[in-house]
């Protein structure tokens, strides 16, 4: 079965979708499997309107996603003109790849004790967990979409008396900017990914802290909820980027 169109290939996730919630919903209510192990999406539903109406839902929810942007938004505008540099340098590339070696393999996690131990318990720690969880990976991203330019292109600008500054504004950032904008959405994901393991660890709000909270209290509805808002949040914040990167790369249309 073919899909032509994107409306027919929406009708088809919304159905697709509606099945899923269905047949997750009856399964609950013809008791096979005990609610304190999967609640039913009415329930969770429930829980949802209850936070809502005392304002917690919202309170975490914000306080992750403001985490996550300023972590990731510190560690975009460190990596992109580092990146940049770097992929048009071989020299200064050479020098600083061992370090960027030594940093891309470790964890978002291998960082949480450091940081409570420089930082404590502090927003500026949730920051620095998302800068340094995002950054190492953001910058490789950002070196391969610049060294990924084709040379020609380059040497034809500068026969025809392209300055470095011109050969840079007008042959190496309109070529790379698809593939930083592409590496960005992938490592939002992974900033997320960050934040909620900071929470887990050390917080007193956040949708990670929201999460382990409803562990503790054997109440898997907010658990499941705390994980239905990243999804969401994370969905939201997706298409915001998408039309962002229309406005930013009109060519790419």
């Amino acid at each position: 079965m073919e899909i032509n169109t994107p409306s027919k290939s929406l009708a088809v996730s919304i159905v697709s979708l509606v099945i899923f919630i269905t047949t997750w919903e009856l399964i609950c209510r013809l008791g096979f499997i005990e609610p304190l192990f999967l609640p039913a999406p009415s329930q969770i539903l429930s829980r949802a309107v209850k936070m809502i109406e005392n304002g917690q839902l919202i309170s975490h929810t914000l306080a992750s996603t403001r985490r996550v942007m300023v972590g990731f938004f510190v560690s975009s505008m460190v990596a992109i003109p580092f990146g940049i540099f770097l992929g048009s340098s071989r020299f200064f590339m050479a020098v600083f790849d061992p370090i960027i070696s030594l940093l891309r393999p470790l964890p978002s996690m291998s960082w949480i004790p450091l940081s409570l131990l420089w930082l404590g318990i502090t927003e500026t720690q949730k920051y620095s967990i998302v800068f340094m969880g995002s950054f190492a990976p953001s910058l490789l991203y950002i070196i391969e979409a610049t060294k990924s330019i084709d040379p020609l292109l380059i040497r034809a600008a500068r026969n025809l008396g392209a300055s470095k500054l011109d050969v840079m504004k007008e042959v190496i950032l309109p070529g790379s900017l698809p593939q930083i904008i592409a590496g960005l959405k992938v490592m939002l994901g992974i900033a997320w990914t960050c934040i909620i393991s900071a929470e887990l660890v050390a917080a007193r709000e956040g949708l990670g802290f929201m999460i382990m909270n409803g562990k503790e209290y054997f109440q898997t509805d907010t658990v499941l909820l705390g994980m239905v808002m990243i999804s969401i949040t994370v969905m939201v914040i997706d298409v915001v980027f998408r039309k962002f990167e229309r406005r930013l790369l009109p060519w790419t249309r």
